[in-house]
């Protein structure tokens, strides 16, 4: 296992269960005890947990994996969920993209999207997300508009009152939203309330609505609600959706596209 891939694991146990031994986590990983001290000396020093006598616990009350180490988590399933999605945009398009991985890999699709390589604009995309707006800028045939705000470790995502005031004069054909958590009774939802604030305002700028969200997003709640169900036109998500699930966002009036 590589470090990077160890270090993923480490931390998604850490957000499971709060607090991990070295020794039990050692036998888990199939690593030696050393490495695991190893490990957890330098997420310590990264500020990505807390060192305690033979193991670490997760750094904060509230615990949010930063972007990076979920780009790995449903890889395969993110990258088919977002093919779907950049299908189902057209070329000169106003599209605003919020932060995460799954969007991060929508951008990643539009890019190569051959009817899309030249255009006066081919594509306009809005979005808050400083490591989208750095992936679409090298393409000169899309134009990008990146809000102000302050930037979120965690996400890479801008937010606060000056992304407002840059959402307040625009209007955009479809906002594709990524989500930590969608269900029918309470909405698309997200871990920061300044993140969902952000987001909220995309979905008002625009048309119509898409959530990109896998299936283990599906049906769960996280403390900062973005928008309802009612308020999502199409929802994209895998094949590992439960039928149950999908029709109920069916019967809602969503449109459920499985990638």
């Amino acid at each position: 296992m590589s470090r990077d891939a160890r270090w993923q694991a480490l931390l998604e146990l850490l957000v499971e269960r709060g607090r991990l031994d070295v020794d039990e986590t050692a036998a888990e990983l199939a690593v030696s005890a050393a490495t695991i001290r190893r490990d957890f000396d330098q997420l310590a020093g990264q500020q990505m947990l807390v060192r305690t006598r033979g193991g670490a616990v997760a750094h904060g009350v509230s615990y949010e994996l930063p972007l990076r180490y979920k780009a790995a988590r449903r890889a395969s399933e993110k990258q088919r969920i977002a093919q779907a999605v950049a299908d189902l945009l057209a070329p000169g398009e106003a599209v605003g993209l919020t932060g995460g991985t799954t969007t991060t890999e929508v951008a990643r699709a539009l890019a190569v999207r051959g009817d899309l390589a030249s255009g006066s604009p081919a594509l306009t995309v809005v979005t808050n997300a400083l490591n989208i707006a750095g992936e679409l800028a090298v393409r000169p045939q899309f134009k990008i508009v990146v809000t102000g705000g302050v930037a979120r470790a965690q996400s890479y995502e801008l937010v606060g009152p000056l992304a407002d005031g840059v959402l307040g004069q625009i209007t955009l054909d479809v906002a594709v939203l990524g989500v930590v958590a969608f269900d029918v009774a309470h909405g698309a939802a997200a871990h920061d309330e300044a993140e969902a604030a952000i987001n909220r305002l995309l979905c008002e700028r625009a048309e119509r609505v898409i959530v990109a969200a896998d299936s283990s997003k599906l049906g769960r709640r996280a403390f900062a609600r973005i928008c309802s169900a009612e308020s999502v036109d199409t929802l994209v998500t895998d094949s590992a959706a439960p039928p149950e699930t999908v029709r109920r966002f069916e019967e809602a009036g969503l449109r459920v596209v499985v990638a």
